[in-house]
This record gives structure tokens, sequence and C-alpha cells, in this order.
């Protein structure tokens, strides 16, 4: 009789991963909060392979290991993020295996307005955006693609919800925040390609 596992809800999937045979890998969001990185396939290193973009998750994310989930990863402060943990998602799925995973810094160069962009933590989740020109714009990408909030009064401050700081999330988005409609049009791409496949479909 075949056994089946409540994996979760699905969050995020990359149908084709280049670094691994083109197997197919999901992310399912569990009860309380963890997820929940998974593949059907059997093909030869896909184990290491998800275990890799979990660590890369955990690295670029500062995410960690749910107590009694042994293989699920949450945020330390408890919510779901669920908007940053699929752009998360996604750039470590990008990585190849061999690649170091370091924190990335709070501040990158912006081609097009030729100078640096910097983000300044202010404590309590809450981040300032400082980039001259296309401050307003990083920060709506930020908000976008992290579904942080806007502070009142502030267009170039954004806070998380949860109320707590998240530098290594932040400094994940902000490379995508210099040009958010691409990354938005990836992560809606990646939505529309369907369902896990099974098994015997990945052999």
């Amino acid at each position: 009789m075949p056994v089946t596992h409540d994996i979760g809800q699905r969050v995020e999937l990359v149908s084709m991963d280049a670094h691994c045979q083109n197997i197919t890998i999901g992310l399912y969001q569990q009860s309380g909060r963890s997820y929940l990185v998974h593949t059907f396939s059997g093909k030869t290193g896909a184990a290491e392979r998800i275990d890799f973009v979990k660590r890369a998750m955990a690295t670029l994310g500062e995410m960690q290991t749910a107590p009694a989930d042994s293989g699920h990863l949450r945020f330390p402060c408890g919510d779901s993020h669920l908007m940053a943990v699929r752009r998360l998602f996604l750039e470590a799925v990008k990585l190849p295996s061999s690649e170091e995973c370091p924190v990335r810094p709070l501040f990158i160069f912006d081609r097009k307005s030729n100078e640096e962009v910097r983000v300044r933590s202010l404590g309590s989740g809450a981040y300032e955006v400082e980039a001259g020109p296309r401050a307003e714009a990083v920060a709506g990408g930020l908000a976008k693609l992290g579904h942080l909030n806007a502070a009142e009064g502030a267009t170039t401050r954004v806070y998380f919800p949860c109320g707590q700081s998240h530098d290594a999330l932040i400094g994940l988005l902000l490379y995508r925040a210099l040009n958010v409609r691409a990354a938005v049009r990836e992560m809606e791409l990646a939505a529309s390609r369907g369902m896990l496949v099974a098994p015997s479909a990945q052999r």
C-alpha cells in the first residue's frame, strides 16, 4: 500500500534545477509557520542538493531549523514572512552547491544612479534607504518583494510587521529591489509552472 506524506501547502516551485539534473524542487509551508524544501526525485545527488538549498536559505535569510521538525526552516521571530521567503528560496536554488553563501551586506552599487545604495537598520524591524534620487523606488521595491510596511510620512523607510530586524533578508532583497519589476515577473513565472511532478516522472 503506498505511503503518502503531508508536506504542507506549496509556496514556490522551481520546475528544473539546472544545478542538479533538472530535478523539481518545491518550497512548502508547514503548520506553525515553518517551511520544508522538498523534491520527489530519486536521482543521484537530489538529497544532497536539497540539503544545500536548506543551508543556503538558513544563511542568506538567517532562518533556523525548527526544533520539533528536523529539516524544517523558520524565522526566529516566528512570523511566516511569506513573500520574502519565496524570494529567498528562488535565490538559494540559483546557487550551485559548490558556492559559498555569505550573508549579503546592506549596500550595493546601483548602475542606474551610478552611486551606492545603502540601507540603515533603525532597530525594531525598521530600515531607512539611503540612495539619493532612487531612495523611494528602492524602498518601494523592498516593500513589495518582502511584503514590508511603509512608514507613515517617510517614503524611504520600511519595516517588518513582526517588529524584529532581519538584516540578512534586507541584504538579499536589496539586489532585486533595484529592478523590482523583473523580480516580480520571475516570481509570477515560477508560480505558473504547475505542480511538483510524481517521482516516476523524474527518474
